[in-house]
């Protein structure tokens, strides 16, 4: 088979790509993807979330190396192995992320990547139910709406977070990010609206689009330092697909860098520990791996309006059923993190330092342990960790996982600001407008207070809030991986264009700007 571009990853931005590169009809355009066809209900279902956590099915599955300052655990990192990629398991949470992130990349001489310079990509990209604004637009083809029937306790979550100080704030996509508000949502019509059934599915007949799903890449294919194809395995048979212009890696924070190690690109000492030919020596492979590291509190709740895992619970679970099969409303039409928020954690801080998403519901594990009873949890986020880590290779074998180490806390400050936005969580399920639902705080729990016992407590609890950036870092410095194209450096013909990419995490989720990554890749290509 041959192609004028081959995308590797059907991803947040390996959707957008196809979308872009496949409109001009004399571009031949194949998208790969190693996971399965995303026609599943349990994706549309927004709810389905908690069972997309916890299966393989769908997800890769992944877990990392033992973390030192974790009490030695291996945390379970899931990510999207199916059309869409990971917006078609996440939590739908519409964020676009901090101006001054993105200021940052464009000031270490990343030009082009300014917030003004992707302000208007979001807002070409977005149909937002509320209407058109400043800061918003209703002519783009991924859906952004409001929850359609948001749990009673959220609202409480919001009301307790301004009781503790934090700004209440309606829109964290608009002219600030800092407060406590309402998420809006990828869905529409109350099922999940992913990069793919926005971008992809309206252009699937296209005649020059090919999608090939269960189509795991092994390795990309080279000419001296031009890529040229990629080798695939499928039903169990290996095959070659050339590419005559140009291949895009958007396989993401973990999968993109360890095919460009399988393939020779990476460092030296690495590729020939694995009796891998060196292809382009480029240190920053894999390098600089950032990620949320999430903690949770849990409180009781007295009131029984949380979606529980009850017997008392099962005649709401029949009434949500039907509610949700007749109107697409109800508790099945949530995200489950209905409402959220950004602090700072002292009056001098510039940006906000965490992050905190709230369920009307027990959650933690990633759902794969849920606890009995009616609850409420309440997630925080470090948004700006100073730890860094790596994804290397376990071995030469394409269809193995990669080695995937992140090195939570351990950079000093790290552990600080965690401390510290755990005590701020709990002071918001403590403010008064949780008391006549606060049935007593479930974890960490109340005999749980010195800083010593906090401590211990995340080393014992604290999980991935799923957003792995930087393992291939645009830049220019030494150890950057891709230019401000998104061009890999030293080869022709090879870019990356997913989460991958990003220089430094974003204070915010990742899936929105993941969509503007693919669709500023698809930019450089054409122009």
């Amino acid at each position: 088979m041959k192609f004028d571009y081959i995308i590797v990853g059907a991803g947040s931005a390996g959707c957008v790509l196809a979308n872009r590169l496949s409109a001009d009809p004399s571009n031949r355009v194949c998208l790969l993807e190693a996971g399965r066809s995303d026609d599943s209900s349990l994706i549309r279902t927004p709810m389905g979330l908690v069972g997309l956590l916890s299966t393989r099915k769908y997800n890769w599955y992944f877990d990392t190396e033992p973390q030192a300052e974790l009490g030695g655990r291996r945390l379970y990192w899931p990510r999207g192995k199916t059309v869409g990629g990971s917006s078609s398991i996440n939590a739908m949470v519409y964020m676009r992320g901090h101006q001054a992130d993105y200021d940052e990349w464009a000031a270490a001489g990343n030009a082009g990547w300014a917030y003004k310079d992707l302000l208007p990509i979001f807002m070409e990209h977005e149909h937002n139910e509320r209407g058109a604004s400043a800061h918003h637009a209703t002519n783009g083809l991924l859906n952004v709406a409001d929850v359609r029937s948001p749990n009673p306790l959220s609202h409480l979550f919001v009301e307790a977070a301004v009781q503790t100080g934090i700004t209440r704030n309606m829109d964290f996509n608009g002219a600030q990010q800092e407060g406590a508000g309402p998420h809006q949502v990828t869905q529409k019509n109350g099922e999940r609206w992913s990069s793919a059934r926005a971008f992809l599915h309206p252009v699937m007949d296209r005649p020059n689009l090919t999608v090939l799903t269960g189509a795991h890449v092994t390795r990309i294919l080279f000419s001296g330092r031009q890529a040229v194809g990629v080798e695939i395995e499928r039903k169990g048979e290996r095959q070659s697909i050339e590419a005559e212009r140009e291949i895009v890696l958007s396989g993401g924070a973990i999968n993109s860098p360890q095919l460009l190690l399988l393939s020779g690109v990476g460092p030296k000492q690495d590729l020939a520990r694995h009796g891998i030919g060196l292809v382009a020596d480029l240190q920053g492979v894999g390098q600089n791996l950032q990620d949320h590291l999430d903690v949770t509190v849990m409180i009781r709740d007295r009131s029984k309006q949380a979606v529980g895992v009850a017997p008392g619970f099962l005649p709401r679970a029949v009434a949500g059923l039907w509610q949700y099969w007749r109107k697409r409303e109800g508790f099945l039409s949530s995200n489950v993190a209905e409402t959220g928020g950004f602090a700072k954690l002292s009056p001098q801080s510039e940006l906000p330092e965490v992050q905190f998403h709230f369920l009307p519901t027990y959650l933690r594990n990633h759902g794969r342990n849920l606890a009995p009873g009616y609850g409420a949890t309440l997630h925080m986020c470090q948004l700006r960790p100073k730890s860094r880590g790596f994804i290397g290779l376990k071995n030469a074998d394409p269809l193995a996982a990669p080695m995937i180490q992140p090195n939570y806390l351990s950079h000093a400050d790290d552990w600080d600001e965690m401390l510290r936005g755990l005590k701020l969580a709990r002071r918001i399920f403590e403010a008064d407008a949780f008391r006549p639902v606060n049935g007593g705080e479930v974890a960490p729990g109340v005999g749980v207070s010195s800083n010593e016992d906090l401590r211990a407590y995340i080393r014992r609890s604290a999980e991935t809030i799923y957003h792995p950036v930087g393992s291939c870092k645009m830049g220019r410095d030494g150890m950057a991986v891709v230019d401000d194209q998104l061009r890999v450096h030293g080869l022709s013909g090879l870019r990356v264009a997913d989460a991958s990419i990003m220089p430094t995490i974003i204070g915010g989720n990742t899936n929105a700007p993941c969509m503007v990554i693919g669709e500023k890749c698809a930019r450089a290509i054409l122009r």
